[in-house]
């Protein structure tokens, strides 16, 4: 993604805020980075996308079960809080962060299983609720979502022009056998 402000320098997305949580100004956040405690850190300064709505100041960051909620400088209620909603967090990248790619760097690749069957190619990237998701143009034409987590894609190679899928049974139009569903053998021999 390159600079909110139009610039050329490149950021990542590192959580989108949700919803308010109390009267103190704490925010849900949707993670989209893996990094959270040294990312999110209490003195991180974000730009924010729109530009409009930061940069914000993180002020705290905790865990409670599976959801992450943070506290920014100058938001101190619940109002402010809710007037984040929406707002996406982004950073440059940190260097040497080995498993941070941009969706231009993803589209484009060829996306092939571990024996090196071609499955299609990458066009994008969708930022979903739940995850991040690849979109894969399939060989035979169809448009499917990848869910982007490791168990699934477990290899991304950007100067290979390559990502590795493993997807489950099921997910791939190609992997559905002709014939699935309207089963034919019944009557006649």
């Amino acid at each position: 993604m390159t600079g909110p402000s139009g610039d050329d320098e490149l950021y990542l997305r590192l959580a989108t805020i949700g919803a308010a949580r109390g009267l103190a100004g704490q925010v849900r956040l949707r993670l989209h980075t893996d990094d959270p405690e040294s990312r999110l850190a209490p003195g991180a300064v974000l730009t924010t996308e729109p530009v409009s709505s930061g940069p914000l100041e993180v002020t705290g960051l905790r865990r409670i079960q599976q959801h992450w909620y943070a506290s920014f400088a100058g938001v101190t209620d619940r109002t402010g809080a809710e007037g984040l909603r929406g707002v996406v967090l982004l950073a440059p990248p940190e260097i040497g962060e080995p498993e941070a790619w941009y969706p231009h760097e993803l589209a484009g690749l060829r996306a092939e299983r571990a024996d090196g069957a071609v499955l299609g190619t990458i066009d994008g990237v969708e930022h979903l609720p739940a995850q991040d998701a690849l979109v894969l143009r399939e060989v035979g034409g169809g448009r499917t979502l990848v869910p982007f987590v490791t168990e699934i894609v477990p290899v991304v190679d950007v100067p290979g022009g390559r990502v590795v899928l493993a997807p489950p049974p099921g997910l791939l139009a190609q992997d559905e056998e002709p014939g699935d569903g309207d089963d034919q053998s019944g009557g006649q021999s």
